[in-house]
């Protein structure tokens, strides 16, 4: 797993707002290099990710890759895999994944239990891939290797035209996400800057 999860920028606005502690605490207890069971299981259960890469540059460019659900699936500890569907032709992904192979994928779960995984790592394009032929409509296929997974609660998602409850409201106290409750985060939770 990568040594330093948090940059100088990152860390002078943790200490601005008080939630080193907590972002030190959630690194520690969420973060792993190696997917999970259910990792892999809720990854299996999607039917669309995004896909954040950038080029040589370093200039960014978000995607959404979507296809039937288990598109996208953890073939090893160490390795997941998802196929590059036909679209607009521009290839500006996988055209900075050869450039930058850095990558970041964000997966996410709508309906009554919302939930997001984040992985980033790097990633390979194969025009040769074993799985190419075994896979309806697939050009190319992709395979990830992850330096940090990390989970993310649902806590703003909104589905199906109805608001979460954790956005905020004028004159209303938050709504707190019940992760904050658990005994493992409530001595590093910073105080609430208003």
């Amino acid at each position: 797993m990568t040594q330093t999860f948090y940059h100088d920028a990152q860390r002078h606005l943790q200490d601005s707002f008080g939630s080193r502690a907590l972002a030190d605490r959630l690194d520690q207890r969420t973060r792993h290099d190696r997917f999970t069971d259910q990792d892999a299981a809720f990854i299996a259960a999607q039917g669309f990710f995004f896909l954040a890469t950038a080029d040589a540059e370093g200039r960014p460019d978000c995607s959404f890759k979507g296809g039937p659900v288990g598109f996208a699936r953890v073939v090893a500890p160490d390795r997941l895999v998802f196929p590059d569907y036909d679209g607009n032709g521009m290839f500006r992904s996988l055209g900075n994944i050869a450039a930058n192979p850095h990558v970041g994928l964000l997966f996410v779960a709508m309906g009554p239990e919302p939930w997001r995984l984040r992985l980033n790592g790097t990633a390979q394009v194969f025009e040769d891939h074993p799985d190419l032929a075994a896979t309806p409509g697939a050009q190319l296929i992709v395979e990830v290797t992850p330096t940090d997974i990390f989970p993310n609660c649902g806590r703003y998602i909104s589905a199906a035209g109805e608001a979460s409850p954790h956005i905020p409201q004028a004159d209303a106290p938050p709504v707190e996400p019940a992760w904050k409750a658990h005994p493992l985060f409530t001595d590093v939770l910073p105080r609430r800057r208003r």
